[in-house]
């Protein structure tokens, strides 16, 4: 969002707040989002034109999880996520562990969920995947393709270097997240 839109809505919020919904008194547990919280809301959905409340909490997700891309580069975006691996240095001597596991959980999930998927051969898409792919920018559609193409690959790297399955997964889920930021960024 700009900040002239992030600006309207935090006062949008407190006129809400301060003049509009009157404070709720009750015993029972507090809801999550306040009325005015999410007659804000409402009106943000309005503003940004998403008429289907799937797609508004989508679009909500999507750009919650990061925030501002341009903040961080492709090389970066993997640790941010926690998808780096710890590790330990003495020294000469350096080893490392698991995944660090920092970042949004929720993100770094659905990052790992998607690489698995590049792990069999890439194929025409569907029917119901082509639609969404036409509706995406020329550009954005062939560094997809390109992107898919690669991850493939590089899963067969790591399968023919004997990788364990997980260890590989990650390795191309923190690519993904790289490949995802400049996408993001592309239009920039």
């Amino acid at each position: 969002m700009t900040k002239e839109l992030e600006a309207l809505l935090t006062e949008l919020y407190v006129l809400i707040d301060d003049h509009v919904v009157p404070p709720r008194h009750g015993r029972g547990r507090r809801p999550e989002l306040s009325d005015s919280e999410l007659l804000c809301l409402a009106v943000a959905q309005m503003l940004l034109g998403f008429h289907s409340e799937r797609r508004w909490v989508r679009h909500a997700q999507g750009n919650a999880e990061v925030g501002d891309w341009d903040r961080l580069t492709g090389s970066s975006i993997g640790a941010y996520l926690g998808l780096v691996p710890t590790e330990s240095s003495s020294g000469q001597s350096r080893s490392q562990g698991s995944i660090t596991k920092t970042g949004n959980t929720h993100a770094r999930r659905l990052l790992v969920e998607a690489a698995w998927h590049h792990r069999k051969p890439y194929r025409t898409p569907g029917v119901t995947m082509a639609a969404r792919w036409e509706l995406a920018p020329v550009a954005a559609r062939a560094r997809g393709h390109a992107g898919n193409q690669r991850l493939h690959q590089r899963w067969l790297h790591f399968t023919d270097r004997k990788k364990r399955p997980v260890v590989a997964n990650v390795a191309i889920a923190r690519e993904l997240a790289g490949w995802c930021w400049s996408l993001a960024v592309m239009n920039d």
